[in-house]
């Protein structure tokens, strides 16, 4: 069982229709902050359980979890009386594959937004009484007031398969299991998420066992004789009913609120949350109800995370997700990296309609994926998620380019949207098929090693036609370095050099003398550079590197 595809409608920042396909196994959001990841994820959690922030919806529904431009649209409307008005309504749907012929027919339908009759899923709305509402707002009208938020207590909720029946979320075969580390819901200090994760891992006949010693543990308390005196003590112009304290077992599962799991004879809650994100991700992956084929939503699992246990916690995913459908989502080079980035999907910002769109690394050579995977230190995200990269080969280079970008722009690149990423020479290319998918701008700087029409031309000649990626090297093979390179741009005042260095005229006299110390000096004399406030000239190919703009 798993999703292949959701459709989003005016629910939080998604403005107007989204719609989003996914992997039948693992799939990775990115995306800058408030680009939407979250909320996918909260909405499929909506669609398939009625929860939302840890609580059912009924006990959360409010204006805020309509699209803000939906709403001042309406309110406009509304206070323009420009005629019938329809309130805007809430819409998640979710295309499914249930795996099993029978249960497809019973969600297969016309009655979902693509009029896909071959479709299979469930519909989510959230909408206004449409006849409550209208008296409503013929009522406003009359008495000339402005309406100034949504009458959300005309609003309500349902569910209905492709099919058009009624549902509710018992009945929908894809169970989610929801685990946002950043976020942790306690009941009577009891992780309420843990123990149902630990009672679904049980049969019916262990679950019974432990309620009857839940119950029994609650008689041995109310019989015990300092309680008894408690409770006589407290009975005293309380009420003419008996009053006493006791353990509460009313319900069959009531023992999930006062019994906690402890790990290392310490509860739960109160271990560290990145322990806690670790222990619930492994629960969740080994779901007993195979049945149910739970997704699993997992939010950001490098928060409170070493880089030791985001490994293991990453590694254990990758092993245990053959029958699980897993959507994550990160800000972390690393995840994305470590779990392949043929799973990743960009959620971004259209800079034109200024709604959400996403892209996909969808042909991305399998040896650049590879590569990344073994080597997951890399920065791919940042790449990713820039709006302009400039890849350097070190320290130093970057160093130069961060100063040559601010003479010229009075600002840092990063303040800009541009991140100058240091790159290993060897690691080029992997980014730039990257960049090439996603149509990312990206400029490499690099040196020519003596050997231009080896190193630059033929090296990148696979990019030359591709109009979002740049390589500025210098075409003289006599300078092959950054640190020749500078000395040459500024070989008619030596002296000015000199001085952003630190360095004296008899110790270092000529152009050579000063190659030679900042080849044996490189990040120093970058640092010296980058701090100097001589008017420092710098290497035409570094200039057209920082001057590049995309169109």
């Amino acid at each position: 069982m798993h999703i292949q595809k959701v459709v989003i409608e005016n629910f939080k920042c998604f403005e107007g229709r989204f719609k989003l396909d996914l992997n039948e196994g693992l799939n990775i959001l990115v995306g800058d902050n408030e680009a939407g990841k979250s909320t996918v994820l909260e909405a499929i959690n909506l669609a398939l359980s009625g929860w939302i922030n840890g609580r059912y919806l009924k006990t959360e529904l409010n204006e805020s979890l309509f699209n803000k431009k939906v709403v001042e649209a309406y309110l406009k409307e509304v206070n323009d009386n420009t005629g019938n008005i329809l309130p805007p309504s809430i819409l998640i749907e979710l295309y499914c594959d249930f795996g099993d012929k029978s249960i497809n027919a019973n969600f297969t339908g016309r009655e979902n937004s693509e009029k896909d009759s071959k479709a299979s899923g469930i519909k989510f709305t959230i909408s206004f009484n449409e006849s409550q509402h209208q008296e409503y707002i013929s009522g406003i009208r009359q008495l000339n007031e402005q309406l100034c938020s949504l009458p959300i207590e005309f609003c309500d909720f349902t569910w209905e398969s492709f099919s058009g029946d009624q549902k509710i979320p018992g009945t929908i075969p894809i169970k989610p299991a929801l685990i946002d580390s950043s976020n942790f819901r306690y009941s009577n200090g009891s992780d309420v998420n843990a123990s149902r994760i630990i009672r679904d891992r049980l049969t019916f006949e262990e679950e019974t066992s432990i309620s009857q010693a839940h119950r029994k543990l609650k008689d041995a308390f109310s019989m015990h004789e300092s309680v008894k005196k408690v409770n006589e003590k407290i009975q005293q112009d309380i009420s003419d009913k008996r009053v006493s304290l006791q353990i509460e077992t009313s319900t069959k599962t009531s023992w999930e609120s006062s019994l906690i799991p402890y790990l290392d004879d310490i509860p739960f809650q109160n271990v560290g949350k990145g322990e806690q994100c670790l222990v619930k991700t492994k629960l969740s992956l080994h779901h007993k109800k195979t049945i149910e084929s739970n997704i699993l939503l997992v939010e950001e699992p490098e928060n409170h995370l070493s880089h030791s246990k985001l490994n293991e916690l990453v590694s254990y995913i990758k092993q245990n997700n053959n029958s699980k459908q897993i959507i994550i989502s990160t800000h972390s080079s690393f995840v994305a990296n470590k779990l392949g980035l043929k799973s990743l999907i960009l959620l971004n910002v259209d800079e034109v309609s200024k709604k959400r769109k996403e892209f996909r690394i969808a042909s991305l050579d399998l040896g650049t994926q590879k590569y990344f995977e073994k080597l997951s230190g890399y920065d791919t995200l940042r790449l990713i998620l820039c709006k302009k990269a400039i890849l350097v080969e070190g320290d130093s280079d970057e160093l130069i380019i961060q100063k040559a970008y601010f003479e010229k722009n009075k600002k840092l690149p990063i303040e800009n949207g541009v991140d100058v990423i240091s790159v290993h020479s060897l690691a080029f290319k992997r980014f730039l098929d990257i960049a090439k998918e996603l149509s990312q701008p990206v400029i490499v700087v690099t040196d020519n090693d003596g050997k231009y029409d080896d190193k630059i031309t033929k090296k990148y000649s696979a990019y030359e036609s591709i109009s979002t990626i740049k390589i500025c090297a210098d075409t003289d093979d006599s300078l092959p370095t950054l640190e020749p390179q500078i000395v040459e741009a500024n070989k008619e005042d030596l002296d000015i050099l000199r001085k952003a260095l630190k360095i004296d005229k008899d110790t270092y006299p000529d152009k050579e003398s000063i190659i030679k110390y900042m080849e044996n000096n490189k990040t120093d004399c970058a640092i010296n550079i980058s701090d100097t406030s001589e008017n420092i000239k710098f290497p035409q190919y570094i200039l057209d590197a920082i001057d590049w703009e995309y169109e």
